[in-house]
């Protein structure tokens, strides 16, 4: 088929992204309410369920076995449908088991998605210009997001729409944005060929060690600082819409910023900010009592995310290129390792003291920060010292 100029790498990664922020942020803004209003969910219950939700990212690095059989082209089609078809039902299966199950289908398109999208931007753009990118990418969820909870909260606020309804609707949305995929874009060729066996290098060690405590970070906010909002503060699905798109707003500015940041000034020296930000803003939710500065506490931790874009960006400068197919799946694994454990220990221990949960989150960004400063890459502009003037 003869291609036109948009049916490029890049168009298919933005569409891609577009399919999971749709399908991923309606899933997300209603969960909580979902699980407490119709399911009864606890403490207890929201965190097991999310332990549950993280087991696919942990099984991440089965994504290598898949490769032998197709592209990571296709196994992306393949998630982007086991996304959209999960999120469309989890409506119809108001009761616990119910939920967990929706919630394991849907998880295993969203991290399949994640890990092989990670490898393909990786390969297919170049180095000096993937921060930029990923900061693109970024500014594109949050504009997907930011329609989404406009949208949730028009229904639920305006045409009072049932769970099940929204549910539906957006993912069907994601599956008409994959037969757009499907149709419309060729299938792309891979400038080097990549490992299909499980890698682990010793010379990655420090990447794996912050990936793996950056997956403990994540699960602290994704699980427990909305949780928080609904169970402390008492928001109800439109009051959380609302919270998102404020998130999203951030990021739509910001993260491009983020990404050209990290071009000018490293990775190591953005993971360090990073990481400080991060101490202070979950030593803030262990003592907050006023809503609107936990609010605050929750864009602004929502904004740190966009600086992960450094640990990415890190590996693909270390990394030998025929490695980041196998080792995109074998840290998501590593990512995963705490998210499976956390959301179920740490629910058991939101019973009794919440504000213990984030004091630990504070301890793992200060690791983290520790281990940041071992980073041994040239900032920008002392690699471009080094560069010799041509002589003429």
């Amino acid at each position: 088929m003869l291609k036109s100029a948009w049916q490029n790498e890049q168009t298919f990664l933005t569409i891609a992204t577009i399919i999971t922020a749709l399908c991923f942020s309606a899933w997300g803004a209603l969960l909580n309410n979902f699980a407490i209003e119709q399911v009864n969910f606890s403490g207890a219950e929201i965190g097991l369920l999310q332990s549950l939700r993280e087991i696919p990212g942990f099984l991440a690095f089965t994504a290598i076995f898949l490769l032998l059989v197709m592209s990571e082209q296709t196994l992306i089609l393949l998630a982007l449908c086991l996304l959209s078809i999960g999120v469309a039902i989890t409506g119809y299966f108001p009761f616990e088991y119910g939920l967990y199950a929706t919630t394991v289908l849907m998880s295993i398109g969203f991290h399949y998605f994640e890990t092989v999208n990670n490898s393909l931007t990786l390969q297919w753009i170049n180095k000096e210009k993937t921060p930029s990118f990923f900061g693109r990418m970024i500014a594109i969820k949050s504009l997907t997001s930011l329609a989404t909870y406009g949208a949730i909260w028009l229904a639920v606020s305006v045409l009072a729409w049932q769970f099940s309804t929204i549910y539906l609707v957006f993912g069907l949305l994601g599956l008409a944005l994959l037969l757009l995929l499907i149709l419309a874009m060729p299938r792309f060729k891979n400038n080097v060929s990549q490992h299909k066996k499980l890698l682990v290098r010793k010379k990655y060690w420090l990447y794996y060690l912050l990936v793996f405590l950056s997956g403990a970070r994540r699960q602290i906010f994704v699980v427990f600082a909305g949780f928080m909002m609904v169970e402390k503060f008492g928001y109800d699905a439109s009051d959380m819409a609302l919270l998102f798109i404020a998130n999203h707003l951030a990021s739509l500015y910001f993260a491009p910023k983020i990404g050209q940041l990290i071009e000018k000034v490293g990775e190591k020296r953005t993971l360090t900010f990073e990481y400080i930000g991060l101490i202070i803003v979950f030593s803030g939710y262990a003592l907050v009592e006023n809503q609107y500065i936990a609010s605050g506490l929750y864009v602004i931790d929502h904004l740190f995310f966009a600086m992960a874009i450094a640990l990415k960006t890190y590996f693909q400068k270390i990394a030998d290129p025929k490695d980041i197919a196998a080792t995109s799946g074998v840290s998501f694994t590593i990512n995963h390792i705490a998210a499976v454990v956390i959301p179920a220990f740490f629910g058991i221990i939101w019973l009794t003291n919440p504000s213990l949960v984030f004091i630990v989150g504070a301890g793992i960004a200060l690791c983290s920060l520790a281990l940041t400063q071992l980073i041994d890459l040239p900032t920008p502009h002392t690699a471009e010292a080094k560069v010799e003037p041509t002589s003429q």
